[in-house]
């Protein structure tokens, strides 16, 4: 028993060793891969006169002389660090990660180099870590090695990133938060490139956050960017909508500052069975989208409104009931006269299906194709409602156009007071000339 014992010890000391021998021999071949390469581009610009070799040699003892010796080259500053993030105590391992962030911000080929150092699967091990330093040092320095290179970004992703992050929200500050939130910002654009992202892994961190009154509304921002970068993949609509996604889009859509990002999520789970279901399902919708119609300072989320009321609307006779009993063909009235031209297109539209024209077709780009439909199968109002909804039709109408009478015939006076003040000067001026005999 005991010699077994002494056996595995034995190898796991030699396995040890091993690995550091392999990691000091690879830092070294690349260390001196670089050298090479600066010295093959230093022996090719033989340019320099022998006047200013002849300055570079008096002014050369001068800097060494005034030099610290703290001030090192690049391939030991990132030798020292790299061993220290491998083999260092924790607050060493701190230390380098927040030098690898500098180092990393500073130069692509450097970030490059401490990927193949195998940096990555120790930083992402310290994302779990419970020391807040630490896992704030290792997000960091994440999210520089993350720039610009999709390869690292996958690196993370198989090295389980996703599932290192902190359970509960609540614990952590501002900018621990901000920087996990920009972290997987950074990690949501894979999806763009067809590569994997576990989804359901960072759906609860995101969401929580966002759920969370302490989160300030720029970490939100980044958030709600994230979740729309999972939504244009069909295989994340599933997850979405179990871990609650819909319901707190609905709640920051009636917030300014995030409702764009917010409609334009949403606009993109409405168009899918499960999505357009789960928004059904919600208490405060269609009277919240309606309440967005109204927002003449935004533009774009009317937009967005209008499109997902369009979709809801879509040969579903109940939403259109629910729709008008929470006033929305007044706002549409509204909206076709002061909108955008877009909205203005889709509040029409809207407002045909609210009439009962049992024989209105409409076209494929915007409503459902129907000829002769009964009206239990999608008709825009029922039989009893239909005399009061188009009464209430012809009012509104009538209302309308009184209202442009009115904005034409005020235009009108306005300028015909303009040409009668005009054309009285021109009579004044013109009478006021003398004529010379």
């Amino acid at each position: 028993m005991s010699s077994s014992r002494t056996q595995s010890s034995s190898s796991s000391v030699w396995q040890l060793q091993y690995m550091k021998l392999r990691f000091f021999t690879r830092i070294r071949s690349l260390l001196k891969s670089k050298t090479s390469s600066r010295k093959r581009n230093h022996q090719s610009s033989p340019e320099i006169s022998r006047a200013q070799h002849d300055s570079e040699n008096v002014v050369a003892p001068l800097e060494i002389i005034s030099k610290p010796p703290e001030d090192q080259n690049e391939e030991v500053v990132l030798q020292k660090t790299v061993k220290k993030l491998h083999f260092g105590s924790l607050e060493e391992k701190e230390k380098a990660a927040i030098e690898i962030e500098k180092l990393a911000r500073e130069d692509k080929n450097t970030r490059k180099l401490m990927t193949e150092l195998g940096v990555l699967q120790v930083l992402v091990s310290m994302v779990g870590s419970d020391i807040a330093g630490q896992q704030i040092a290792a997000v960091r320095a994440l999210i520089q090695l993350s720039h610009g290179s999709n390869t690292n970004k996958a690196l993370m992703a198989n090295a389980g990133v996703c599932s290192k992050l902190p359970k509960n929200v609540e614990v952590l500050d501002q900018s621990t938060r901000h920087g996990i939130a920009e972290l997987l910002l950074s990690l949501s654009s894979l999806t763009n490139a067809q590569l994997p992202v576990a989804s359901s892994l960072i759906l609860p961190f995101l969401i929580n956050t966002m759920n969370s009154d302490s989160t300030d509304m720029k970490c939100k921002e980044i958030c709600l960017a994230t979740i729309n970068n999972l939504c244009f993949v069909l295989e994340n609509i599933a997850p979405l909508v179990t871990n609650g996604a819909v319901q707190t889009l609905i709640s920051l859509m009636l917030v300014k500052d995030l409702a764009e990002k917010a409609l334009a999520s949403l606009g993109q789970l409405v168009v899918t069975q499960m999505g357009k279901k789960a928004i059904e399902e919600c208490l405060t919708v269609p009277k919240s989208l309606i309440e967005i119609l109204t927002w003449e300072d935004k533009p774009k989320c009317q937009e967005y409104s209008a499109y997902i009321l369009m979709v809801l609307a879509h040969q579903s006779w109940s939403q259109r009931e629910k729709m008008a009993k929470a006033g929305i063909v007044p706002v549409l009235l509204e909206v076709t006269l002061l909108g955008s031209p877009l909205v203005q297109k889709r509040a029409v539209k809207l407002l045909q299906w609210f009439k009962d024209e049992r024989n209105v077709r409409m076209g494929p780009h915007s409503g459902p194709q129907t000829s002769r439909v009964s009206s239990g199968m999608g008709s825009p109002m029922s039989p009893r409602s239909g005399e009061e909804g188009k009464k209430m039709m012809k009012n509104l109408v009538k209302q309308s156009l009184y209202k442009n009478m009115e904005m034409i015939t005020r235009r009108g006076n306005v300028n015909m007071e303009n040409e009668a003040c005009r054309l009285k000067s021109l009579i004044i001026s013109t009478s006021s000339k003398s004529l010379t005999y």
